[in-house]
């Protein structure tokens, strides 16, 4: 149990039903969070001493594994109520710095990757012994109680995000704060390279699990699951879909399917059956949050419509119909070739200016919205007052010729709309949209790219995150065929009717180990080039800003760990008399003890060693320093590098310090 003092009380029981853990930080936060703050405000001294208990309690006596994942649907419910004066967006500002806190005060990095991919279990399904206490039958006992986080007047809250991982929360919540720390970061970007893999096995009676990569251990299938290596798979599935529909337009056969036509038709099967299991294991929610989700249903809707209008046509031996239905087949194009390059986001510039476009588009959006009422008007008594001049059909054309920048050709209409009120109307009309309307636009959508510029590296790291984690954390499924042999996996599908589940598994993992042996092969061939296996992978050193890396800056950041010990040694030795005085400056620490939480070796802890000019002494990090604290053997790494600098600049100065001692001798003899 923890409690939290100064505050409001708030005990958290290890074993606490999830539900209930985020109504009582809720209460909480709603009870120190009494005026509206920045993040930055949150971040500082003075205000962050209303967060710092909870985030002391929380790093040393908090061992529930869904903690960071309660915070994050605090964040996600205050985001979801209206609020004039901006209380909510504070407090779930509040409810992110908490998280990333706690998490940076976690000293191994097997916690951090417990912690972020844990999933939130359906408690509708498997209730906690709590639950089941609380949940007697009574007179006062509602009929339906929803089995998640319930409002502060204690009726149930409409959000549920059961099924959905710590971080996938965190795409879905907007919580681009948190996504964007370091600590996260590292857990992103270890997904991403294979570094962290869910699935170690492939066995009938295998369990997703997230944990650092070991290819002595790991069934090199499980490597299908790398996003990255899901990205380039799928990159070449567009590039061979996109050339089959250029051959199909150019064919253009009017009178049946050409083998080319029944190609394309298999591939957008496929790609049907992608995302329709995208959406079935990642949930609507966490589908939504990535942009090019929209592009692909999209994609399905037009080659849809063009599939029904091709196939009536053929039966009924309409040429117009089939001419009608290659027209539509052509709008496929506008999201085909923007959808191959969509891999460009994952680079800082295309990553930043993506989610500006979307920004963009939502406000274009809801301007427009004021743009038609105000158009509808004028086209009303436009139409009315020339309605022996002009149908309405000729009217709206007009009137859309004149708001897109041709005020001349209204200019020349007006005596023909209404010799008295025809000129008058119309200058109002060309200066409200050409003046108005254009100029206010233009400066609300200037205002919304500079909004997500000037937060380009959190928009970045989000879009990449999401990236990341719609290929890796979102499916359950042991076997994943990559497209188009997912159709192999329908094919055997109705066999659940007939067959028992271990042996239908068993039968996908041959299939799939008897289709996808080339893909695995080409896996292990450029690991074994490119020099990444799993010591390599496990031993990386993060980038700081998130994101993938190139090889070039991988290889810059390798340390020789030994030179830096070797040298160590000699520099400590040479100054201090001995190697018993190597470690002067860490013999005041008490040794480490390990916690008592729900994952082994738990400390709460960090202890970060700063490197200053004149000396390396140990400090404690601070609670407003807790993101650029040093939290796992990566990073550690990382400070090695710093101290090799440093030992490497003292080296120097004792070479030119015995060359100058040297100089002084010849010069007395």
């Amino acid at each position: 149990m923890s409690s939290v003092g100064p505050g409001p009380a708030l005990d958290i029981g290890q074993d606490e039903d999830l539900g209930e853990l985020i109504y009582k930080l809720q209460t909480y936060f709603v009870e120190i969070i009494d005026t509206p703050f920045t993040f930055d405000q949150l971040r500082t001294t003075t205000f962050s001493s209303r967060l710092r208990p909870l985030i002391t309690t929380l790093s040393y006596h908090c061992h529930h594994p869904a903690i960071v994942a309660a915070l994050l649907c605090c964040k996600a419910i205050f985001a979801s109520e209206d609020d004039d004066r901006g209380l909510n967006e504070s407090r779930g500002y509040a409810a992110e710095i908490v998280a990333w806190r706690f998490c940076a005060h976690l000293n191994q990095f097997t916690e951090v990757i417990d912690y972020l991919c844990y999933e939130i279990p359906d408690d509708s399904k498997t209730p906690s012994p709590s639950r089941r206490q609380s949940e007697a039958v009574g007179e006062n006992t509602p009929l339906l109680e929803s089995p998640f986080p319930r409002e502060l007047d204690g009726t149930p809250a409409n959000h549920s995000f059961a099924g959905l991982s710590t971080l996938e929360l965190a795409v879905v919540c907007d919580a681009k704060k948190f996504l964007s720390q370091r600590t996260v970061q590292n857990v992103v970007n270890g997904i991403w390279d294979g570094s962290i893999v869910f699935w170690q096995d492939l066995r009938t009676n295998s369990q997703k699990r997230a944990s650092l990569y070991n290819p002595k251990r790991t069934d090199p299938y499980c490597r299908l699951r790398v996003p990255r290596y899901q990205k380039v798979f799928e990159a070449v599935f567009n590039v061979v879909f996109l050339a089959l529909y250029y051959g199909v337009l150019v064919e253009r056969d009017m009178y049946k399917v050409s083998p080319l036509e029944w190609c394309l038709n298999v591939m957008f099967l496929s790609f049907c059956y992608e995302e329709v299991s995208q959406i079935t294991d990642a949930g609507a929610l966490f589908y939504a949050a990535d942009f090019w989700s929209w592009a692909d249903i999209l994609i399905i809707i037009i080659y849809t419509i063009f599939f029904i209008f091709r196939v009536v046509g053929l039966a009924r031996n309409d040429t117009d119909l089939i001419n009608t239905s290659f027209d539509v087949l052509s709008l496929e194009a506008l999201l085909l070739l923007p959808r191959i390059f969509s891999l460009f986001s994952l680079t800082p510039f295309f990553g930043t200016l993506v989610p500006a476009l979307r920004q963009m588009t939502k406000d274009f959006l809801k301007f427009l919205a004021l743009v038609i009422i105000l158009y509808l008007g004028f086209l009303t008594t436009f139409t009315l007052l020339a309605r022996d001049s002009f149908t309405l059909g000729e009217m709206t054309w007009l009137l859309i010729k004149v708001f897109f920048g041709s005020s001349y050709v209204g200019f020349d209409m007006m005596k023909r709309i209404s010799p008295v009120l025809g000129a008058p109307l119309m200058l109002i009309f060309v200066t409200m949209t050409n003046i108005l309307l254009i100029t206010s636009l233009i400066s609300l959508l200037s205002n919304s790219l500079t909004a997500v510029m000037s937060n380009a590296r959190e928009e970045y790291l989000f879009m990449f995150s999401t990236f990341v984690l719609e290929s890796a954390t979102s499916s359950s499924r042991l076997t994943y065929f990559q497209p188009p042999l997912n159709l192999l996996s329908l094919a055997v599908r109705p066999l659940r009717i007939v067959m028992p589940a271990h042996q239908l598994r068993s039968l996908r993992i041959k299939l799939l180990k008897a289709t996808h042996f080339p893909l695995v092969a080409l896996i292990m061939l450029y690991e074994r080039i490119s020099g990444e296996d799993g010591e390599t992978l496990r031993d990386r050193v993060f980038t700081i800003g998130g994101g993938p890396r190139s090889f070039k800056d991988r290889s810059l950041n390798r340390v020789n760990k030994r030179d830096v010990r070797s040298r160590a040694k000699a520099l400590m030795g040479n100054k201090y008399g001995g190697d018993d005085e190597m470690h002067h400056y860490d013999r005041d620490r008490a040794p480490p003890t390990p916690g008592t939480g729900p994952f082994p070796r738990q400390r709460r802890r960090t202890m970060e060693f700063v490197v200053a000019d004149e000396g390396v002494e140990g400090e404690m990090v601070g609670e407003d320093n807790a993101d650029a604290a040093i939290v796992t053997l990566r990073d550690l790494t990382a400070q090695m590098e710093v101290l090799k600098e440093v030992l490497m600049r003292r080296m120097d100065g004792i070479e030119d310090l015995a060359r100058n001692r040297g100089g002084e001798g010849e010069g007395l003899q």
